[in-house]
Protein backbone atom coordinates (compact mmCIF):
# COMPACT_ATOMS: atom_id res chain seq x y z
CA UNK A 1 0.00 0.00 0.00
CA UNK A 2 1.21 3.30 -1.22
CA UNK A 3 0.51 6.79 -0.22
CA UNK A 4 0.03 9.06 -3.22
CA UNK A 5 1.16 12.86 -3.18
CA UNK A 6 1.46 15.44 -5.46
CA UNK A 7 5.39 16.98 -5.49
CA UNK A 8 5.48 20.74 -5.79
CA UNK A 9 7.59 22.44 -8.24
CA UNK A 10 9.25 24.75 -5.84
CA UNK A 11 11.46 22.24 -3.52
CA UNK A 12 12.21 24.57 -1.15
CA UNK A 13 11.01 23.15 2.10
CA UNK A 14 7.25 22.98 1.09
CA UNK A 15 6.17 19.77 2.27
CA UNK A 16 4.04 17.53 -0.60
CA UNK A 17 0.46 18.71 -1.32
CA UNK A 18 -1.61 15.68 -0.47
CA UNK A 19 -3.84 14.99 -3.76
CA UNK A 20 -7.51 15.02 -4.23
CA UNK A 21 -8.01 13.32 -7.37
CA UNK A 22 -6.41 9.79 -8.95
CA UNK A 23 -6.12 8.63 -12.49
CA UNK A 24 -7.06 5.09 -13.41
CA UNK A 25 -3.08 4.34 -13.14
CA UNK A 26 -3.29 6.05 -9.83
CA UNK A 27 -5.98 3.42 -8.82
CA UNK A 28 -4.05 0.69 -9.49
CA UNK A 29 -0.77 1.74 -7.31
CA UNK A 30 -3.18 2.04 -4.92
CA UNK A 31 -5.68 -1.69 -5.38
CA UNK A 32 -4.93 -4.93 -6.24
CA UNK A 33 -8.12 -5.05 -8.54
CA UNK A 34 -7.78 -5.58 -12.17
CA UNK A 35 -10.02 -6.01 -15.25
CA UNK A 36 -12.48 -7.33 -15.36
CA UNK A 37 -13.16 -6.28 -11.94
CA UNK A 38 -11.23 -3.19 -11.60
CA UNK A 39 -14.73 -0.97 -11.48
CA UNK A 40 -13.46 2.58 -10.96
CA UNK A 41 -12.27 4.59 -13.63
CA UNK A 42 -11.10 8.12 -11.47
CA UNK A 43 -11.74 9.51 -8.30
CA UNK A 44 -12.58 13.01 -8.83
CA UNK A 45 -12.70 14.09 -5.43
CA UNK A 46 -10.93 12.57 -1.93
CA UNK A 47 -10.69 14.51 1.63
CA UNK A 48 -8.01 12.46 3.49
CA UNK A 49 -9.46 10.29 6.32
CA UNK A 50 -12.92 10.90 5.16
CA UNK A 51 -14.34 10.36 1.96
CA UNK A 52 -14.07 10.16 -1.91
CA UNK A 53 -15.98 10.45 -4.84
CA UNK A 54 -15.31 8.21 -7.58
CA UNK A 55 -16.53 7.67 -11.36
CA UNK A 56 -17.05 4.28 -13.20
CA UNK A 57 -18.35 4.89 -17.08
CA UNK A 58 -20.35 2.06 -18.06
CA UNK A 59 -20.01 0.49 -21.19
CA UNK A 60 -22.02 -2.48 -22.90
CA UNK A 61 -18.59 -4.75 -23.53
CA UNK A 62 -18.28 -5.07 -19.80
CA UNK A 63 -18.69 -8.86 -19.43
CA UNK A 64 -21.29 -9.40 -17.03
CA UNK A 65 -23.96 -7.19 -19.73
CA UNK A 66 -24.02 -10.54 -21.66
CA UNK A 67 -25.99 -12.71 -19.41
CA UNK A 68 -27.71 -9.82 -17.04
CA UNK A 69 -29.93 -9.95 -18.97
CA UNK A 70 -29.98 -10.42 -22.65
CA UNK A 71 -31.64 -7.81 -24.38
CA UNK A 72 -31.81 -5.75 -21.20
CA UNK A 73 -28.47 -5.05 -19.44
CA UNK A 74 -28.80 -3.97 -16.08
CA UNK A 75 -25.53 -3.77 -14.19
CA UNK A 76 -25.63 -6.53 -11.37
CA UNK A 77 -26.35 -4.59 -7.99
CA UNK A 78 -23.34 -6.95 -6.37
CA UNK A 79 -21.15 -4.91 -8.91
CA UNK A 80 -22.28 -1.30 -8.02
CA UNK A 81 -21.53 -2.42 -3.96
CA UNK A 82 -18.22 -3.52 -4.85
CA UNK A 83 -17.45 -0.46 -6.84
CA UNK A 84 -18.20 1.65 -4.35
CA UNK A 85 -16.44 -0.72 -1.99
CA UNK A 86 -13.54 0.33 -4.16
CA UNK A 87 -13.58 3.66 -3.49
CA UNK A 88 -13.46 2.96 -0.04
CA UNK A 89 -10.12 1.10 -0.78
CA UNK A 90 -8.92 4.25 -1.88
CA UNK A 91 -9.65 6.15 1.21
CA UNK A 92 -8.39 3.29 3.44
CA UNK A 93 -5.47 3.16 1.33
CA UNK A 94 -4.28 7.03 1.95
CA UNK A 95 -4.51 6.92 6.01
CA UNK A 96 -0.91 5.50 6.78
CA UNK A 97 -0.97 5.38 10.94
CA UNK A 98 -4.21 5.41 10.88
CA UNK A 99 -4.94 1.96 10.00
CA UNK A 100 -3.15 -0.73 9.27
CA UNK A 101 -1.40 -1.65 6.23
CA UNK A 102 -2.82 -5.07 3.79
CA UNK A 103 -5.55 -6.73 2.35
CA UNK A 104 -9.14 -4.84 3.55
CA UNK A 105 -11.81 -7.68 2.29
CA UNK A 106 -16.01 -7.09 3.01
CA UNK A 107 -16.73 -7.98 6.54
CA UNK A 108 -20.22 -7.29 5.86
CA UNK A 109 -22.87 -5.27 3.87
CA UNK A 110 -26.02 -3.86 5.67
CA UNK A 111 -28.88 -1.16 4.36
CA UNK A 112 -28.11 -1.64 1.10
CA UNK A 113 -31.03 -0.83 -1.21
CA UNK A 114 -31.10 -0.58 -5.16
CA UNK A 115 -32.99 2.66 -6.38
CA UNK A 116 -32.59 2.67 -10.05
CA UNK A 117 -31.41 0.44 -12.65
CA UNK A 118 -27.79 1.15 -13.91
CA UNK A 119 -27.45 0.36 -17.76
CA UNK A 120 -24.84 0.94 -20.62
CA UNK A 121 -24.12 4.44 -21.57
CA UNK A 122 -24.49 5.27 -17.55
CA UNK A 123 -22.08 7.22 -15.67
CA UNK A 124 -21.54 5.45 -11.95
CA UNK A 125 -20.94 8.53 -9.27
CA UNK A 126 -19.95 7.22 -5.92
CA UNK A 127 -19.43 8.82 -3.09
CA UNK A 128 -17.51 6.87 0.13
CA UNK A 129 -17.60 8.44 3.41
CA UNK A 130 -15.49 7.11 6.26
CA UNK A 131 -17.90 6.71 9.66
CA UNK A 132 -15.76 4.72 11.95
CA UNK A 133 -12.74 2.78 12.27
CA UNK A 134 -11.97 0.02 15.07
CA UNK A 135 -8.89 -1.62 16.33
CA UNK A 136 -7.00 -0.31 13.29
CA UNK A 137 -8.34 -3.52 11.68
CA UNK A 138 -12.20 -2.87 11.09
CA UNK A 139 -14.28 -0.15 10.19
CA UNK A 140 -17.72 1.10 8.32
CA UNK A 141 -18.50 3.48 5.36
CA UNK A 142 -21.40 4.77 4.31
CA UNK A 143 -21.71 4.48 0.19
CA UNK A 144 -23.92 6.51 -2.53
CA UNK A 145 -24.21 5.80 -6.18
CA UNK A 146 -25.90 7.81 -8.79
CA UNK A 147 -26.63 8.67 -12.07
CA UNK A 148 -27.71 11.68 -13.60
CA UNK A 149 -27.95 12.80 -10.13
CA UNK A 150 -30.88 9.87 -9.29
CA UNK A 151 -30.02 7.80 -6.17
CA UNK A 152 -28.96 4.24 -7.98
CA UNK A 153 -27.43 2.29 -4.69
CA UNK A 154 -27.08 3.30 -1.26
CA UNK A 155 -26.04 1.45 1.90
CA UNK A 156 -23.15 0.54 4.63
CA UNK A 157 -20.41 -1.17 4.04
CA UNK A 158 -18.20 -2.98 6.47
CA UNK A 159 -14.38 -3.92 6.09
CA UNK A 160 -11.83 -5.82 7.88
CA UNK A 161 -7.56 -6.55 7.60
CA UNK A 162 -7.22 -10.15 6.40
CA UNK A 163 -3.38 -9.39 5.18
Amino acid sequence: MSTLTETPTDHAGIPPVLKTTFTLEEIHQLLPHRYPFALVDRIIDYVPGKMATGIKNVTFNEPHFQGHFPNRPIMPGVMIVEAMAQVGGVVLTQMAGKVESGLFMFAGIDKVRFRRPVVPGDQLVMTVELLSVKGRRFGKMQGRAEVDGQLACEGELMFALVD
